[in-house]
Protein backbone atom coordinates (compact mmCIF):
# COMPACT_ATOMS: atom_id res chain seq x y z
CA UNK A 1 0.00 0.00 0.00
CA UNK A 2 1.03 3.58 -0.96
CA UNK A 3 0.29 7.18 -0.26
CA UNK A 4 -0.38 7.51 -4.06
CA UNK A 5 -3.45 5.16 -4.28
CA UNK A 6 -5.29 6.40 -0.84
CA UNK A 7 -4.79 9.94 -1.92
CA UNK A 8 -6.27 8.51 -5.12
CA UNK A 9 -9.06 6.42 -2.88
CA UNK A 10 -9.90 9.74 -1.42
CA UNK A 11 -10.27 11.76 -4.47
CA UNK A 12 -12.46 9.04 -5.72
CA UNK A 13 -14.54 9.02 -2.40
CA UNK A 14 -15.11 12.80 -2.56
CA UNK A 15 -16.22 12.73 -6.01
CA UNK A 16 -19.04 9.95 -6.15
CA UNK A 17 -20.27 10.88 -2.68
CA UNK A 18 -23.38 13.49 -2.47
CA UNK A 19 -23.18 16.69 -0.61
CA UNK A 20 -24.50 16.13 3.17
CA UNK A 21 -25.41 18.32 5.41
CA UNK A 22 -23.12 17.34 7.96
CA UNK A 23 -19.42 16.86 7.67
CA UNK A 24 -18.60 12.94 6.84
CA UNK A 25 -15.48 11.29 8.46
CA UNK A 26 -13.35 8.86 6.73
CA UNK A 27 -13.21 5.41 7.79
CA UNK A 28 -10.71 2.59 7.09
CA UNK A 29 -11.64 -0.76 7.11
CA UNK A 30 -9.02 -3.77 7.41
CA UNK A 31 -10.57 -7.23 6.93
CA UNK A 32 -8.60 -9.87 8.22
CA UNK A 33 -7.87 -13.69 7.41
CA UNK A 34 -6.06 -16.97 8.69
CA UNK A 35 -6.42 -15.87 12.35
CA UNK A 36 -7.85 -18.11 15.16
CA UNK A 37 -8.45 -15.98 17.78
CA UNK A 38 -8.54 -18.21 20.17
CA UNK A 39 -4.88 -18.00 20.45
CA UNK A 40 -3.60 -15.29 21.95
CA UNK A 41 -1.14 -14.57 19.77
CA UNK A 42 -3.53 -14.09 17.16
CA UNK A 43 -5.67 -11.58 18.83
CA UNK A 44 -5.28 -8.06 18.21
CA UNK A 45 -5.46 -5.56 20.95
CA UNK A 46 -2.95 -2.16 20.95
CA UNK A 47 -2.77 1.37 21.22
CA UNK A 48 -1.08 4.04 18.69
CA UNK A 49 -0.82 7.77 18.84
CA UNK A 50 -1.48 9.04 15.53
CA UNK A 51 0.67 12.08 13.39
CA UNK A 52 -2.70 14.12 12.76
CA UNK A 53 -6.28 13.82 14.54
CA UNK A 54 -9.07 12.54 12.73
CA UNK A 55 -11.52 14.97 13.24
CA UNK A 56 -13.54 13.92 16.43
CA UNK A 57 -12.51 15.51 19.57
CA UNK A 58 -12.16 13.29 22.18
CA UNK A 59 -13.59 12.57 25.62
CA UNK A 60 -11.42 12.39 28.48
CA UNK A 61 -12.52 11.60 32.06
CA UNK A 62 -9.99 11.52 34.90
CA UNK A 63 -9.89 9.38 38.42
CA UNK A 64 -7.83 11.49 41.27
CA UNK A 65 -7.33 11.95 44.41
CA UNK A 66 -7.13 14.92 46.50
CA UNK A 67 -3.31 15.26 45.06
CA UNK A 68 -4.62 16.02 41.39
CA UNK A 69 -7.26 17.58 41.80
CA UNK A 70 -6.84 20.66 40.92
CA UNK A 71 -4.27 20.19 38.12
CA UNK A 72 -6.94 17.40 36.30
CA UNK A 73 -9.50 20.18 36.97
CA UNK A 74 -7.74 21.82 34.77
CA UNK A 75 -7.19 19.50 31.85
CA UNK A 76 -9.62 16.85 31.52
CA UNK A 77 -13.26 17.32 30.25
CA UNK A 78 -14.63 15.51 33.29
CA UNK A 79 -12.95 14.52 37.07
CA UNK A 80 -14.39 11.72 39.36
CA UNK A 81 -13.04 12.48 42.80
CA UNK A 82 -11.87 9.52 44.94
CA UNK A 83 -14.30 11.05 47.98
CA UNK A 84 -16.86 10.72 45.20
CA UNK A 85 -16.90 7.60 44.05
CA UNK A 86 -19.62 5.92 46.49
CA UNK A 87 -22.20 8.56 44.96
CA UNK A 88 -22.00 6.60 41.07
CA UNK A 89 -24.81 3.79 41.34
CA UNK A 90 -25.34 1.53 38.33
CA UNK A 91 -27.01 4.22 36.46
CA UNK A 92 -24.69 6.63 37.16
CA UNK A 93 -21.28 4.40 36.31
CA UNK A 94 -23.39 3.31 32.72
CA UNK A 95 -23.89 7.00 31.83
CA UNK A 96 -20.21 7.81 32.65
CA UNK A 97 -18.90 4.87 31.07
CA UNK A 98 -21.12 5.53 28.05
CA UNK A 99 -19.87 9.59 27.54
CA UNK A 100 -16.33 9.30 27.40
CA UNK A 101 -13.90 8.10 25.24
CA UNK A 102 -10.79 7.34 27.63
CA UNK A 103 -10.19 7.28 31.29
CA UNK A 104 -7.07 8.73 33.37
CA UNK A 105 -6.30 7.04 36.89
CA UNK A 106 -4.39 8.01 39.63
CA UNK A 107 -2.34 4.93 40.20
CA UNK A 108 -2.67 4.59 43.94
CA UNK A 109 -6.30 4.33 43.90
CA UNK A 110 -6.52 2.24 40.76
CA UNK A 111 -7.84 -0.72 42.97
CA UNK A 112 -10.91 1.61 44.18
CA UNK A 113 -11.18 2.33 40.19
CA UNK A 114 -11.29 -1.12 39.69
CA UNK A 115 -13.96 -1.99 42.15
CA UNK A 116 -16.21 1.11 41.64
CA UNK A 117 -16.16 1.70 38.23
CA UNK A 118 -14.50 -1.98 36.53
CA UNK A 119 -17.76 -3.86 35.90
CA UNK A 120 -19.14 -0.60 33.51
CA UNK A 121 -15.73 -0.03 32.05
CA UNK A 122 -14.34 -3.17 31.26
CA UNK A 123 -17.39 -4.39 28.92
CA UNK A 124 -15.86 -1.31 26.84
CA UNK A 125 -12.47 -1.63 26.80
CA UNK A 126 -12.66 1.69 28.43
CA UNK A 127 -10.59 1.10 32.12
CA UNK A 128 -7.72 3.08 32.37
CA UNK A 129 -4.82 1.44 30.30
CA UNK A 130 -0.96 1.87 31.06
CA UNK A 131 -0.32 0.95 27.77
CA UNK A 132 -2.21 4.18 26.89
CA UNK A 133 -0.28 6.17 29.46
CA UNK A 134 -3.71 6.65 31.36
CA UNK A 135 -2.37 5.02 34.83
CA UNK A 136 -0.16 8.13 36.15
CA UNK A 137 1.43 8.75 39.35
CA UNK A 138 0.46 10.87 42.11
CA UNK A 139 3.48 13.21 41.72
CA UNK A 140 4.87 14.88 38.14
CA UNK A 141 2.83 13.59 35.70
CA UNK A 142 1.93 15.83 33.20
CA UNK A 143 -1.12 15.48 32.55
CA UNK A 144 -2.07 18.35 29.85
CA UNK A 145 1.03 16.46 27.71
CA UNK A 146 -1.26 13.29 27.73
CA UNK A 147 -4.31 15.03 26.98
CA UNK A 148 -3.06 16.62 24.02
CA UNK A 149 -1.70 12.74 23.40
CA UNK A 150 -4.81 11.14 23.75
CA UNK A 151 -6.89 13.30 21.16
CA UNK A 152 -4.29 11.27 18.37
CA UNK A 153 -4.98 8.20 20.18
CA UNK A 154 -6.90 5.03 18.96
CA UNK A 155 -7.35 1.75 20.39
CA UNK A 156 -6.93 -1.27 17.70
CA UNK A 157 -8.74 -4.54 18.16
CA UNK A 158 -9.87 -7.67 16.66
CA UNK A 159 -10.44 -10.65 19.04
CA UNK A 160 -13.94 -12.24 18.04
CA UNK A 161 -14.43 -10.93 14.48
CA UNK A 162 -11.18 -10.51 11.71
CA UNK A 163 -12.62 -6.86 11.04
CA UNK A 164 -11.19 -3.82 11.86
CA UNK A 165 -12.66 -0.31 11.41
CA UNK A 166 -11.55 2.75 12.12
CA UNK A 167 -12.02 6.78 11.43
CA UNK A 168 -9.14 8.25 10.51
CA UNK A 169 -10.00 11.82 9.20
CA UNK A 170 -12.92 13.57 8.00
CA UNK A 171 -13.44 14.72 4.38
CA UNK A 172 -12.60 18.09 4.90
CA UNK A 173 -8.89 17.61 6.44
CA UNK A 174 -6.01 17.46 4.17
CA UNK A 175 -6.04 14.14 2.55
CA UNK A 176 -2.13 13.90 2.92
CA UNK A 177 -3.28 13.85 6.74
CA UNK A 178 -5.23 10.96 6.11
CA UNK A 179 -3.41 9.23 3.82
CA UNK A 180 -0.73 9.51 6.66
CA UNK A 181 -3.26 8.42 9.30
CA UNK A 182 -3.88 5.28 7.20
CA UNK A 183 -0.53 4.36 5.92
CA UNK A 184 0.65 4.72 9.72
CA UNK A 185 -2.33 2.50 11.11
CA UNK A 186 -1.68 -0.32 8.44
CA UNK A 187 2.14 -0.57 9.16
CA UNK A 188 1.40 -0.62 12.77
CA UNK A 189 -0.85 -3.50 12.26
CA UNK A 190 0.95 -5.74 10.06
CA UNK A 191 3.74 -5.74 13.00
CA UNK A 192 0.99 -7.04 15.28
CA UNK A 193 -0.47 -9.90 13.42
CA UNK A 194 1.13 -13.35 13.21
CA UNK A 195 2.04 -13.17 9.13
CA UNK A 196 1.96 -9.56 8.72
CA UNK A 197 0.55 -8.95 5.71
CA UNK A 198 -0.41 -12.37 4.42
CA UNK A 199 -3.15 -12.11 7.19
CA UNK A 200 -5.03 -9.30 5.37
CA UNK A 201 -7.45 -10.10 3.00
CA UNK A 202 -8.68 -6.81 1.71
CA UNK A 203 -8.36 -3.08 2.79
CA UNK A 204 -10.88 -0.36 1.90
CA UNK A 205 -11.30 3.19 2.73
CA UNK A 206 -15.33 4.87 2.73
CA UNK A 207 -17.13 8.39 4.17
CA UNK A 208 -19.97 8.23 6.49
CA UNK A 209 -22.40 7.96 3.88
CA UNK A 210 -20.79 6.23 0.91
CA UNK A 211 -19.87 3.14 -0.49
CA UNK A 212 -16.35 1.84 -0.03
CA UNK A 213 -13.44 1.94 -2.16
CA UNK A 214 -11.10 -0.98 -2.14
CA UNK A 215 -7.33 -0.26 -1.83
CA UNK A 216 -4.34 -2.47 -3.04
CA UNK A 217 -2.25 -3.96 -0.32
Amino acid sequence: MNKENVLKALETLKKESKQRKFKQSVDLIIALKDLDFKKAEHQVDFFITLHHPTGKKVKVCAFVGPELKDEASKVFDSVVLQDDFPKYDKRKAKKLAKNYDFFVAQANIMTRVASTFGRYLGVRGKMPNPKAGCVVPSKGANLKALYDKLQRTIKISAKKVPLIQLRVGTEDMPGEQVADNVLFIYDQLIHHLPNEKHNIKAVYLKLTMSKPVKLDK
